[in-house]
């Protein structure tokens, strides 16, 4: 998102060329996990079931919190996530706890499809982050498992919201077509590496992931602020 409103699009174009890569490449991981066994699929489904009108009614949230205190909220989140992958043993070494009970496995997979797609929908960075997070430490899935289960849900919000920027033509293709073949690329092997190396390598990318999403929102708001 940074690098495409850097080269001059307007945000809401920006947005959508973003959503449309995005939702190709997480397409392909999608592949690649399910071929491998490690996706959830009753708790993906109900996950989707909750994404699906989540992501299209974060839109809609957008009337009510503004970026800017849905990017302070994030500044809290962050730094207790990374705590949480840290210290988590579920997310730690290969001594996991037992999966939640099917019915509150399907259940914690609805509601975290629906309260976080409609924050995909609405804002988007880290949101797999987030899934995985979730469908580890609470649900207890494998994290491998939890990682794979997370694509399906997130292409699924993906879908919705892009939906949402086709119809209001705020894709641009002319970019969104080659950026979609770099997603390609990206998700394939970074789904590949995730599977071959298990937790050790998502735990990595999780918190990777974290602190660059810590930093970006920290100019985001510096520079809100410089310009108000």
């Amino acid at each position: 998102m940074p690098a495409y409103i850097f080269a001059g699009l307007p945000i809401h174009t920006a947005h959508g060329t973003n959503k449309f890569a995005n939702c190709i490449g997480t397409g392909v991981a999608v592949i690649n996990y399910s071929k491998s066994g490690n996706v959830h699929f009753p708790a993906a489904f109900a996950g989707v079931m909750g994404a699906l009108p989540g992501s299209w009614a974060g839109t809609q949230l957008a009337l009510f919190l503004s970026p800017r205190a849905l990017q302070i909220c994030l500044m809290i989140i962050l730094p207790i996530a990374v705590v949480f992958v840290l210290t988590n043993k579920g997310l730690s070494n290969e001594s996991i706890e037992k999966e939640k009970p099917f019915k509150q496995l399907l259940l914690i997979s609805f509601f975290t499809g629906l309260v976080i797609g409609a924050y995909d929908g609405f804002f988007g960075p880290g949101t797999g982050m987030f899934i995985t997070l979730i469908l580890a430490g609470l649900a207890h899935l494998e994290l491998v498992k939890a990682a794979g289960t997370t694509r399906v849900i997130n292409f699924s919000s993906n879908i919705a919201s892009l939906t949402a920027w086709l119809i209001g033509g705020k894709v641009l293709f002319s970019l969104a077509l080659p950026c979609a073949v770099c997603a390609i690329a990206g998700n394939f092997l970074g789904s590949k590496l995730a599977i071959k190396n298990g937790r050790k390598i998502i735990r990595l990318f999780i918190i990777i992931v974290a602190i660059f999403l810590f930093i970006r929102i920290s100019f985001d708001l510096i520079n809100l602020r410089s310009l108000s």
